[in-house]
């Protein structure tokens, strides 16, 4: 559980001390918002808590970014008690009236529940977890500090909704389309999202490739939900965006595409510059599969996965296959740093053992071509809110102990949330953090120029002193950025940070094209 604690939330707080390491500080409460985040998308589910009001409403944006990336995050506020709120006084935090925050975050939540009464306690906080995990999605709770510590009944099993299970009619007639539609292609191939991460099927994806031989791309929200070391995995599709050009073209080009569990946005999408003919596409959400224009109703990603594999007889792995080879970077020494070297860098040395988190921006583009293993990624592809990486990686670190965190992150937003690193070192986290330093917003220079895209000036490589944690180092060279990310990931002891100096209107191929794209609609 990661937050900030605040007057409404103290004996929780008390009560959560009991239980050493459970609760984890933070320096602002967006930035628990986003360390949950990370945590619930490696780990099934997080838990973000703050006070009510000044606390509560600074989360709003870290739950409506989980809300539209589908990540399950209970999000708890302590408020005000029952006894204090009798004649409705101007009481601190608070805004219109005391329920202003209930019904903002009922917009940006699958499921809202005031707690206020011991014997529909137990039934509304099961309710609340179960709908986060069965639905992906966050979800709130609040509770008034004077019933913190009241006896209740035990939580009660919640059964699943009624209509989990897709008619067996319906589902059979939906596998036959799809198995029409597929059997008739020429070139077919598979585009994994988000949703195949989120509902772990992950192996049953695994088993389709290995039965079918088709290509499987992955979109960028769904990154690293393929393994890069299958043998069927191509990239990232995403026209303009896509990690190459030979991705593009073998995707552009398939007459028939299953795809499995993607938004059909417009980052994931290269802003739609993706060449995909709706009529001969199956596309497959977590609750109504596609097949062309026809619609199957209850029959979700899931059903249609676990169909496909009984209908093929295809088997679940039960290991992973042999890493591939990482792509050589050889440095030109003295020569200035650009974002294609970073990134080439960075994709010949990361993979096994990391957690790699890239920040909105050329931070998530040029890691396009990177190379995770299975769930290894994570990025805000779809809703990119600035200020993610640098606290994510408090939230990952204690998700997967056995993978290190690598962030790579921009100036700019790096300045949003850089104070999250002061709390890693206790919690046992010491993540890689580059920050590129192209002194300001690198992703809208190209749409428009001005100086309102340019950040204040900073001393990065210091940070880690300043916080109290770590150590920094700037670098300006290819051969020297090399040499520092070499020595940082040589050293799990401590947070590594690497000021990367790039010229301010370099930014990577993928970045680029999609910019320009952009530029056409500003």
């Amino acid at each position: 559980m990661f937050g900030v604690p605040g007057d409404f939330t103290l004996l929780l707080n008390h009560m959560l001390d009991q239980h050493p390491g459970f609760f984890v500080g933070t320096s602002d409460e967006q930035g628990a918002g986003f360390a949950a985040d990370a945590y619930a998308r490696l780990r099934g589910i997080g838990v973000v808590l703050a006070t009510w009001g000044v606390g509560g409403l600074k989360l709003v944006n870290s739950t409506a970014q989980a809300w539209a990336e589908s990540v399950p995050v209970v999000v708890i506020c302590g408020s005000p008690g029952l006894g204090e709120r009798e004649g409705d006084p101007l009481l601190h935090h608070k805004v219109k009236d005391f329920d202003t925050q209930m019904r903002v975050m009922q917009d940006v939540t699958e499921y809202a529940a005031y707690i206020h009464d011991r014997d529909s306690a137990p039934r509304l906080i099961a309710e609340a977890f179960a709908t986060a995990m069965r639905e992906c999605r966050p979800v709130y709770l609040e509770i008034p500090r004077d019933v913190v510590g009241l006896p209740c009944g035990p939580l009660p099993d919640v059964p699943p909704p009624a209509d989990a299970d897709p008619d067996p009619e319906v589902l059979a007639a939906c596998l036959d389309d799809v198995q029409g539609v597929l059997g008739a292609a020429e070139r077919p191939a598979v585009i994994s999202g988000v949703l195949v991460a989120r509902l772990g099927l992950q192996g049953h994806l695994d088993a389709l490739a290995r039965a079918t031989g088709y290509p499987v791309a992955e979109t960028l929200l769904g990154k690293s939900s393929v393994g890069s070391d299958d043998p069927w995995f191509k990239g990232v599709y995403a026209g303009a965006a896509s990690s190459d050009a030979a991705v593009r073209k073998l995707f552009d080009s398939s007459d028939r595409v299953l795809v499995l569990g993607a938004y059909i946005s417009d980052l994931n999408t290269g802003l739609f510059t993706t060449n995909i003919d709706r009529a001969e596409t199956v596309i497959s959400h977590q609750k109504i599969t596609y097949v062309g224009m026809r619609a199957y109703d209850g029959v979700g990603v899931t059903h249609l996965m676990h169909g496909l594999v009984d209908r093929l007889g295809a088997t679940l792995p039960d290991s992973q296959p042999a890493p591939r080879e990482r792509p050589r970077f050889t440095p030109q020494p003295g020569v200035a740093l650009s974002a294609r070297a970073l990134f080439e860098t960075l994709r010949s040395r990361l993979g096994h053992g990391h957690t790699i988190i890239a920040e909105a921006g050329d931070s998530l583009f040029g890691s396009a071509d990177l190379r995770p293993e299975e769930s290894g990624f994570l990025a805000t592809a779809y809703y990119a809110s600035l200020g993610y990486a640098v606290p994510a990686a408090l939230g990952a670190g204690p998700a997967r102990f056995d993978r290190r965190p690598v962030v790579i992150v921009g100036d700019g937003a790096f300045q949003m949330t850089a104070l999250e690193m002061g709390g890693m070192a206790r919690v046992g986290v010491h993540p890689v953090v580059v920050v590129i330093n192209n002194d300001g917003y690198a992703t809208e220079r190209p749409m428009m120029k001005g100086a309102f895209n340019d950040v204040p000036r900073m001393r990065y490589a210091m940070f880690p002193e300043a916080v109290g944690s770590g150590t920094g180092v700037k670098v300006d060279t290819e051969d020297g950025f090399v040499a520092a990310l070499d020595e940082a990931l040589a050293d799990p002891s401590q947070l590594r940070l690497i000021e990367a100096v790039t010229p301010s209107d370099d930014i990577s191929p993928r970045l680029r094209n999609l910019t320009a794209e952009l530029g056409k609609r500003v």
